[in-house]
């Protein structure tokens, strides 16, 4: 039912904003081995294109060709960290013998101190131990197939995302104009303005989170060789890179030096000093590092930051989880520009300091009108006229 000013109440355009919203997702879901790639591809060319603007207005390169050197840049830096993970593995491959020599000694000690807290024979163990093995064998080939058959799609997906990068930087003026063109009912300042925000807060989140992983590489690395981690610099690195998978990352990564350093090290505290010193950087990352250098402008609230994983990988998978906040971040700006969708936008973002003080409920119950506020009770004062047969007048305050 419309209002006699011909607009329509706020709660049905806000129900079909939803409702478009949800047909969207549901569309993403479908189409994901298409719109990943695409995705990632949208991501990463907005992170060029500083590149690709240099090679064409510093170096006088044509679009096209600075474009193909900002694809070719990616893939070399992309190639490094690749090579980088597998001539260390192969390092470590190397030691193979040593370290399950090692391993077995460490599982020995395990297996002593499970008798004797537990009273569990050997054999006991052992049979636990094979029980379990046969079960997970049982899977084994669900297990191979899914992976197999993740393969072909993730072959897919690295050839389709250079090639996406490519056009998105060469045909970025096209697109822009399609936005003019799909929103003539809107001040094509406000899609400019809209545009340009949504650049700088993926731009920003992808540049601060590079930097952030370096940071944390160093520090991951410096604490590891401080304790005497053998490769310190592959595990180090590796941990900064799991920070692909925010909140988590870093403590998945600190497993496997932790794994590695109960195989190679004489006491059980090395593993216990690894794991504590990854979540000691964990905790620096997430209140110091990244605030001072994102900042702001990716302003999503832990709850809903948590809540944007989880549907990422609800939705994506894996791949969702790497995409989830800088989407996310993209879905705010679009929603503050949506009069419909404001609130929603509102909530997605950052509560004001306001909100976080101690008498915050009785400030924004007065500032809404539900509470009224306090009025200041000042004591008047009244100047009385001297009487006329009073000769000694004076001014009484009452």
């Amino acid at each position: 039912m419309e209002s006699k000013s011909g607009k329509k109440p706020y709660s049905v355009e806000l129900a079909s904003s939803l409702f478009a919203l949800a047909l969207i997702i549901g569309f993403l879901y479908v189409t994901q081995s298409v719109i990943v790639p695409l995705l990632f591809a949208i991501i990463l060319s907005m992170t060029l294109y500083p590149i690709a603007s240099f090679f064409e207005n510093k170096l006088r390169f044509g679009k096209a060709a600075a474009s193909i050197m900002a694809v070719i840049i990616a893939i070399l830096i992309i190639s490094t960290l690749i090579w980088f993970i597998v001539h260390q593995s192969i390092i470590i491959g190397k030691d193979a013998v040593a370290i399950q020599e090692k391993v077995l000694a460490a599982v020995e000690s395990i297996q002593n101190w499970i008798q004797s807290q537990f009273g569990l024979e050997r054999s006991e163990v052992i049979q636990k131990m094979k029980e379990q093995g046969n079960n997970a064998l049982e899977n084994v080939g669900g297990y191979m197939s899914t992976a197999f058959g993740s393969i072909g799609s993730t072959l897919a997906g690295v050839i389709l995302v250079p090639i996406f990068i490519f056009f998105l930087l060469y045909y970025r003026d096209f697109f822009k104009e399609f936005f003019f063109k799909a929103f003539k009912n809107t001040d094509n300042k406000k899609i400019h303005a809209v545009l340009s925000k949504i650049y700088e807060v993926v731009q920003s989140y992808c540049l601060g989170l590079v930097m952030v992983m370096g940071i944390v590489a160093v520090l991951n690395t410096v604490g590891l060789m401080l304790m005497g981690i053998q490769y310190a610099w592959f595990f180090g690195s590796m941990a900064s890179l799991l920070m692909l998978l925010p909140y988590i990352g870093i403590a998945i990564g600190s497993i496997l030096p932790a794994l590695f350093a109960l195989a190679t090290k004489d006491s059980a505290l090395y593993a216990v000093g690894v794991i504590a010193w990854f979540q000691v950087v964990q905790f620096l990352e997430g209140n110091i590092i990244t605030p001072n250098i994102v900042g702001s402008k990716v302003s999503i609230n832990p709850l809903m930051a948590i809540i944007a994983i989880l549907l990422g990988g609800m939705i994506f998978g894996l791949a969702g989880l790497i995409l989830a906040l800088p989407m996310f971040a993209t879905l705010k700006v679009i929603f503050d520009a949506i009069p419909s969708m404001e609130p929603i936008g509102y909530l997605i973002g950052e509560p004001e300091k306001e909100h976080l003080k101690r008498n915050a409920t009785q400030e924004l119950l007065q500032k809404w009108g539900i509470v009224r506020k306090p009025k200041k009770f000042l004591t008047p004062t009244v100047v009385e006229s001297a009487s006329p047969d009073d000769t000694n007048s004076t001014d009484k305050k009452v």
